[in-house]
């Protein structure tokens, strides 16, 4: 009976979780459910990070990501834990075309991340010479790739430029910002480099990664949204760690890590909050500086990751000023080839691909392109006003659109995406291995195990399930109350 007292009255672990973006939030609401106290500090006034919706001649749209992949776990059921997942929505439509040699061409089907089973599919998107040189392959001598190889080269050492340049590039860009040629295939396409490894033409290797697919007869929507957009999910997962005890304050950046006896001394702007346990969970920079004195190998890994900068620029139609341009039409929006030396590098027609915009605003057509690519971001510093004219012009040419939007607005992404370069898994085990020497802290969010939500989310739970792991496992870690000084 005393026993039991005892372990009743001993106050629960109390963990800090520093960032305020998705991976945060997801870690915040694991923690919480676990029994701990949290407290969950974000440098800015909101919560969401890269998820943040806007408003575009009245009508509600994410301003940052807009779709999260439905096949895998951890974003759906996320979004259905905090009381969202009747809002959830697939796509009305998801026939994106590629805009490349001049027009606006179907996106190929049957391919892993643009690279073709079957060259027979790619025969809008090609030239006879790009074809031609697929059909080489299988005489080529095998490709090693060692523990770590770019997408963009390995492809185009078996299949030939054109391949990488008109489908691999725009595809992957899409995801990272990024340069295909320097992308790492084992940290963005690990089913992939996983068959290449295996041997034999890359096609072949394709086939079975569509075969293995096809056995498992995965079934619903690839990609979800939210009605009310992604951009709802971060204030709904805040409001689900409240209800719960946890604490979330804004505006409150972190200015330095330091050991305890008992554990951690976080200090902010205004005060020091102890801790037993920490998350990080911000972009590698800030995490690299809050380690700099507790772990200086870790930091210094940290502050190699390079990062890609974007702009998306949303804007609104008359649906009546539109109706003429067919190429509007049925379709979800397209991708760019950076090739083909434009300046946009995709578009998304956002009221065909999501019937709830379509239904928020039935009198306006909305759509936004994005701009900016890692190693091309001199666009970014033009006023919001010229980035408009340059989605315009560039919407003109390739579906001829010359109305005029009634509303714009201009959302910049500064160091939105982290870029994944040959061996960054490597990095990231290097990371995580410093990391893991100090007590009770863990690091999670897109640099580590991919950039998109489901990713993130659980980087999120691996790190907030190992904090708990170690809370509860060693009592003498659970002494801190949370207490605060310097206020």
């Amino acid at each position: 009976m005393q026993r039991s007292q005892q372990r009743a009255e001993t106050p629960p672990g109390h963990v800090v979780v520093i960032g305020g973006g998705i991976a945060g939030l997801a870690a915040a609401h694991r923690l919480v459910a676990t029994g701990l106290r949290v407290t969950l500090l974000e440098a800015t006034d909101r919560l969401g990070g890269k998820l943040m919706t806007g408003e575009i001649a009245g009508v509600q749209v994410d301003l940052g990501a807009e779709s999260m992949l439905a096949r895998r776990p951890e974003a759906v059921a996320l979004a259905e834990a905090v009381g969202l997942g009747d809002r959830l929505q697939p796509p009305a439509t998801a026939t994106a075309s590629l805009w490349t040699r001049d027009a606006l061409r179907p996106m190929p089907k049957g391919h892993v991340m643009g690279v073709p089973g079957d060259p027979a599919v790619l025969g809008e998107v090609l030239s006879p010479e790009g074809l031609a040189r697929i059909a080489e392959e299988r005489d080529l001598t095998p490709t090693p790739v060692g523990d770590d190889v770019a997408v963009g080269a390995y492809v185009a050492d078996r299949l030939g430029r054109e391949v990488v340049d008109r489908l691999v590039e725009p595809l992957l860009g899409g995801v990272y910002a990024g340069d295909a040629y320097r992308i790492s295939m084992r940290a963005a396409v690990p089913q992939l480099f996983e068959a290449v490894k295996e041997g034999g033409p890359l096609l072949d290797g394709v086939r079975r990664i569509q075969e293995r697919a096809a056995a498992r007869q995965q079934t619903g929507p690839v990609f979800q949204g939210i009605a009310g957009g992604i951009g709802t999910l971060p204030a709904a997962v805040g409001d689900a760690v409240r209800a719960q005890g946890g604490e979330i304050l804004t505006e409150t950046p972190v200015l330095g890590l330091t050991r305890t006896e008992t554990g951690w001394a976080v200090r902010t702007d205004t005060r020091t909050i102890t801790a037993d346990g920490i998350v990080l969970a911000t972009p590698a920079w800030s995490a690299g500086t809050l380690l700099a004195a507790e772990s200086p190998a870790a930091s210094a890994e940290l502050s190699g990751v390079e990062y890609a900068s974007m702009a998306l620029v949303t804007l609104a139609f008359r649906r009546t000023d539109i109706e003429a341009y067919e190429a509007l039409s049925g379709r979800s929006g397209f991708l760019v080839p950076p090739v083909d030396g434009h300046t946009i590098k995709a578009s998304t027609f956002s009221s065909n691909k999501w019937q709830w915009v379509a239904d928020a605003a039935p009198d306006l057509f909305v759509l936004r392109t994005s701009v900016g690519r890692y190693g091309e971001e001199d666009h970014l510093h033009r006023e919001d006003e010229e980035l408009v004219a340059v989605s315009l012009r560039d919407l003109a040419a390739a579906t001829g659109l010359t109305a005029r939007p009634v509303d714009t607005e201009v959302t910049r992404w500064i160091g939105g995406l982290p870029q994944y370069p040959v061996g960054h898994l490597t990095r990231v085990a290097r990371i995580r291995d410093e990391v893991a020497k100090l007590p009770a802290l863990r690091v999670c969010g897109a640099v580590y195990d991919g950039v998109g939500i489901p990713a993130c989310i659980a980087s999120a739970h691996r790190a907030a399930d190992e904090i708990a792991s170690e809370i509860i496992a060693t009592p003498t870690l659970v002494r801190g109350t949370g207490s605060e000084a310097g206020q």
